[in-house]
């Protein structure tokens, strides 16, 4: 097997899920650094240059709002869901779900 086809199919689907966590983490306020801190708390490492081009094509879709404000001495721009995004990401969900009970029942039978 080669062993780089694995490794192109994990980053593949680790992209896809990647928007599902990262909305799902953004149902409570974060910036950069604690949206980053809250993911690896789920064992999901994610670095500047994946996260904050994600944020950006959330944004610019109307998914999350934005805010720049002072906190601890420094500008920080706060990111949570719109009301667009909620629904958005509860729609995603339906739909991970269904794709997730589909991809159980076919995998059974592999050995």
């Amino acid at each position: 097997m080669n062993p780089q086809f694995i490794e192109d199919m994990r980053q593949e689907f680790h992209r896809g899920t990647m928007a599902l966590m990262v909305l799902s983490e953004l149902q409570e306020e974060h910036y950069g650094y604690t949206l980053r801190k809250a993911l690896a708390g789920h064992g999901v490492a994610i670095d500047d240059g994946t996260m904050y081009p994600l944020l950006r094509r959330f944004e610019a879709k109307g998914f999350i709002e934005g805010e720049w404000r002072e906190a601890g001495n420094r500008r920080r721009c706060f990111y949570r869901l719109s009301p667009e995004g909620r629904e958005f990401l509860r729609i995603f969900r339906e739909e991970i779900d269904e794709e997730w009970q589909y991809l159980k029942s076919v995998m059974e039978g592999i050995s």
